[in-house]
């Protein structure tokens, strides 16, 4: 049984000592000009060494290198501050990070600590990480007048017809393969391919007693935010902006972290706008740190590829979870479960409630055991069972309830592994407007009860190779050009059973001839 509520996640907050420096006090110019490196260095520095306190940033345009946090000090942009990261790759030291699931050499991150305690960056100032100089585009994402703007500016365009700033860039991933089989673990062995490893613009690693309260975080060269193997943390009033077409231009990524609360936030970007994950296969589950007690409540999600992600990389387990009261407008896809084979993990105990959707391209929810991060994959793959191993992903015990969705491709999309199918899901209490209803593939112990749907076309329900689905007072409206309320397929699937259903015209029942008699009952 799932119990999470909103006041069972309560992270402590940082304790800053009553202390103020200025960067003005240690040169800073705020003219979009001077180089602030060294003034916002050596404010953070003073702070310190007087036990800690806040930094405050003035109105201005403070142009700057990476900066280097330190326990007990709050950054505070106050309103008017522009804070603009550097352009140039060489200002951003090789170090050891984490992305995408593993620990490897990555650009230093402009806003970076590790190992710290009680950390503040707060105020309604701005942090710009200057992405355009360091992002690859697609061709495909931009006009015609935008792209020859981008081509004019420099840069390369590879065989694919993706833009990089740089050829280091654009051979970066075979740059990396061939440094990485040496096993170097000499940062100056990576300056090859330093212009390919964009930094994230905040990086949190080990940290504890995180707050993030009232900035803007935008133009991130890579991730935005990307707390790691971090605990207590509470996000809060925050903005969050990344181009639509920005790769890889995720909004906030919790990684490996415990006790967690975001809330009365907005998200605008160009990759899973708030996602959870916990390592990449093996690394991941040689750390064995899930993402757990977190709870995100009240914020928007205007554009990403998902409102709220779990996974793929989830290999260290996700678990304990509530999500509520959030609206999502124009994502590719609305409540996002992803993983696939190779991953491992178990992500549990989830709870999402009272969510609205607007115009949404893809499914209003979505369990997709078939992605591996990469055009063209995501596709159900028809019954090839595998042994399961450490490398099969679990998904269970998860219920998602109170849903309002105006616009979908899909209600509910379920496409389990055959050997472990998404096990224990409820969603109930819903009223979803889609082209198609619900499809399940591969799910198991599954309850789906009380849901309107108004679908355009295809059966308003179909159920593949799944077994154990209690289905009750689901109802059909709208001007479907299917016929059929119900289409049971699969030479495995047993024990459904139906009760209420009903649409507003004749609907059709639909069981394949491989579905032994007796195991679909309808009431």
């Amino acid at each position: 049984m799932i119990k999470l509520t909103e006041e069972a996640i309560c992270p402590d907050l940082p304790v800053i000592p009553e202390h103020t420096v200025t960067i003005t006090n240690y040169g800073a110019v705020g003219d979009g000009v001077y180089d602030n490196t060294q003034a916002f260095h050596q404010a953070i520095e003073a702070c310190a060494k007087a036990g800690g306190g806040t930094v405050v940033i003035p109105p201005g345009i403070w142009r700057t290198g990476p900066i280097k946090l330190q326990s007990r000090i709050e950054l505070h942009a106050s309103a008017g501050a522009l804070v603009m990261f550097s352009e140039f790759f060489d200002d951003y030291p090789l170090l050891m990070s984490t992305y995408e699931g593993r620990q490897m050499f990555r650009c230093q991150s402009p806003l970076d600590g590790e190992g710290l305690e009680d950390i503040a960056i707060t105020g309604s100032g701005i942090f710009d990480g200057s992405g355009e100089a360091w992002r690859p585009v697609k061709r495909g994402k931009l006009t015609e007048s935008q792209w020859e703007r981008l081509i004019q500016s420099g840069g390369v365009v590879d065989g694919q017809g993706l833009w990089w700033p740089t050829p280091a860039a654009r051979d970066g991933q075979e740059t990396l393969n061939r440094i990485e089989q040496t096993g170097s673990e000499e940062p100056q062995d990576y300056e090859p391919v330093r212009d390919y490893l964009r930094p994230n613009l905040l990086s949190l690693r080990n940290c504890k007693r995180i707050l993030l309260s009232g900035p803007t975080f935008q133009n991130s060269a890579a991730w935005c935010l990307h707390p790691w193997a971090s605990e207590q943390i509470t996000i809060q009033n925050i903005t969050v902006r990344n181009p639509w077409y920005a790769q890889n231009g995720d909004g906030l990524d919790i990684d490996s972290c415990k006790y967690v609360t975001v809330e009365n936030s907005s998200f605008d970007v160009g990759d899973d706008a708030i996602c959870l994950k916990s390592g990449k296969n093996e690394a991941g589950r040689l750390l064995g740190k899930p993402s757990e007690q977190i709870s995100i409540r009240n914020c928007t999600v205007y554009h990403g590829h998902g409102g709220i992600v779990v996974g793929s990389e989830m290999s260290g387990g996700i678990k304990d979870v509530y999500v509520s009261d959030c609206t999502f407008i124009g994502t590719d896809i609305g409540i996002r479960f992803k993983s696939c084979r190779g991953r491992g993990g178990v992500v549990e105990n989830i709870l999402i409630e009272r969510i609205r959707m607007r115009d949404i391209d893809g499914d209003a929810i979505s369990f997709n055991l078939y992605y591996e991060g990469k055009a063209g994959s995501g596709n159900y793959q028809e019954e090839v069972m595998l042994p399961v191993t450490e490398e099969t992903p679990v998904f269970r015990n998860i219920v998602i309830q109170d849903i309002v969705c105006s616009g979908a491709h899909t209600a509910l999309l379920i496409n389990g592994l055959p050997e472990m199918p998404v096990e224990r899901l409820t969603v109930k209490r819903s009223a979803i407007t889609s082209r198609e209803g619900i499809v399940c593939r591969n799910g198991q112990n599954l309850s789906i009860q009380d849901i309107v749907l108004r679908t355009h076309d295809n059966p308003l329900l179909l159920f593949h190779q799944s077994r154990n689905v209690q289905v009750a007072n689901v109802s059909g409206e709208g001007g479907s050009l299917d016929d059929r309320l119900l289409v049971v397929t699969g030479e495995r699937t047993s024990q459904i059973e139906c009760s209420g259903l009903k649409g507003d015209k004749a609907r059709g029942i639909e069981i394949s001839s491989e579905v032994e008699p007796g195991e679909v009952v309808i009431k």
